[in-house]
């Protein structure tokens, strides 16, 4: 009996400082189940393709770029469905809206600017930007009016745009596919060329370690003086060392991948370079679609935390009477909701077919699909008023890591499509357990 009584103190004793330790560094313990998750499903690809194939290919430099990426385009759509989801709402046409707006940029910038502009002209990419985000946005507006001030639920809005926009996608080019596209514009989308190499990569390093010791003294500051409990100092530190420590090995990583050797080589020839015998070593670095997605992710963050908009956001996600009755104009909120979404479906669909230095009609299928999946894994919930922004990018990392490891190891698309399911239902469920332990 003593002996028993002794183990349970001693679990006691575990659990008390575990709680202790999660309080006081104010780690959200979704995060660490998602992060913990993202690391069985790295170190398990990785062994199974050493185990069965032969090789461990998923934690290579080179796999771990590509899926930085393969990541962007869903991550930054994944920012904007956090919003949606919040206020209880959905949206379904993402996907297909990514589709006819990469079409739209194809035929600006292959078939109406050069006629203009002439072909290669330095402004083409920027007007092609531009023309995507802007009939993004448009397009959501459009699907936030229908829902706010028609009243027809998101789910058949949406669920009408994904069939809309997709036969639309067809349409603008009759399935033809438009490539290929400008080459600057292509930049945008990664390659050894669209990237800013190991220099570059190094100063964004170090601005973001920076900006973590910068974002802990700032929080600091303002707890002293609302009054409100502070951190631990070892838990600043704590953080401040393991966030900056993430931050170097990012860079790291990235600058291990080197150009391929034919690339190195026609690079060699254009600049009269001498390639020594042992060959030259030219770092990618991070891709421009990653930067993008960063930037995007830091913006909506701030949005969200830091506005009035952001505050808006989350009162019509945890109480709409409520929110509406506080003066909240939920009607013009939610249309500027679905507008932010678009835009954001807009700058994806640039990302996304300056990657495949085409634009086709199938561009974006399914897509729908994996950012709901990633802003539910990330946190959001659709019982609304919860959900954030890093959750949702850091989602969009697991569900890529999963299909980019199902391909790996050599799993068809049938199979894949039946895990992207089972993952998504498994999301909500544990949301819906987390909710009840909360109440």
């Amino acid at each position: 009996m003593s002996d028993t009584s002794s183990t349970n103190n001693k679990t006691e004793h575990r659990d008390s400082a575990l709680v202790r330790f999660l309080r006081a560094t104010e780690v959200d313990t979704r995060m660490l189940g998602m992060v913990g998750a993202l690391v069985l499903i790295w170190v398990g690809f990785h062994y199974y393709g050493q185990i069965f194939n032969g090789f461990g290919a998923f934690l290579t430099p080179r796999n771990l770029w590509n899926l930085s990426v393969q990541t962007s385009s869903i991550a930054v759509m994944a920012t904007g469905m956090v919003l949606v989801i919040v206020t209880r709402h959905i949206d379904l046409s993402a996907g297909s809206l990514l589709g006819v707006t990469a079409m739209i940029m194809g035929v600006v910038q292959v078939w109406v600017l050069p006629q203009y502009l002439g072909l290669e002209h330095p402004m083409i990419w920027v007007i092609t930007v531009i023309v995507g985000i802007l009939f993004g946005a448009m397009i959501g507006a459009f699907h936030g009016f229908l829902i706010a001030y028609l009243g027809i639920p998101a789910f058949i809005v949406t669920l009408g745009g994904l069939l809309i926009w997709r036969g639309s996608a067809w349409w603008v080019a009759r399935g033809e596919t438009i490539a290929p596209v400008d080459s600057t514009f292509a930049l945008i989308g990664g390659g050894p060329y669209g990237t800013i190499g190991a220099t570059g990569s190094w100063i964004v390093g170090i601005l973001g370690c920076i900006g973590i010791v910068a974002l802990l003294i700032s929080g600091r500051r303002q707890r002293i003086r609302f009054q409100f409990p502070l951190r631990p100092i070892w838990a600043e530190w704590l953080i401040g060392v393991v966030g900056s420590g993430l931050v170097i090995g990012t860079v790291l990583v990235m600058n291990a991948y080197p150009w391929p050797k034919g690339i190195i080589k026609r690079y060699a020839a254009a600049n009269n370079l001498e390639i020594p015998e042992g060959g030259i070593f030219i770092s990618h670095g991070f891709a421009i679609p990653v930067l993008i997605a960063i930037a995007v992710g830091i913006f909506m963050t701030f949005l969200t935390t830091r506005t009035r908009f952001g505050r808006y956001v989350f009162a019509i996600g945890g109480n709409p009477e409520a929110a509406e009755l506080a003066g909240i104009n939920t009607k013009r909120m939610t249309m500027l909701i679905f507008a932010l979404m678009g835009a954001l479906v807009g700058i994806s669909a640039v990302i996304a077919s300056a990657r495949l230095n085409s634009a086709t009609n199938a561009l974006g299928q399914l897509d729908e699909l994996y950012v709901i999946a990633a802003a539910v894994i990330g946190g959001t919930s659709f019982a609304g008023g919860i959900g954030t922004i890093y959750g949702a990018m850091l989602g969009a990392l697991v569900m890529q890591s999963l299909q980019s490891g199902m391909v790996l190891v050599g799993f068809d698309s049938a199979v894949q499509q039946i895990v992207v399911g089972c993952v998504l239902v498994l999301a909500v469920w544990l949301d819906t357990l987390y909710r009840k332990r909360s109440v």
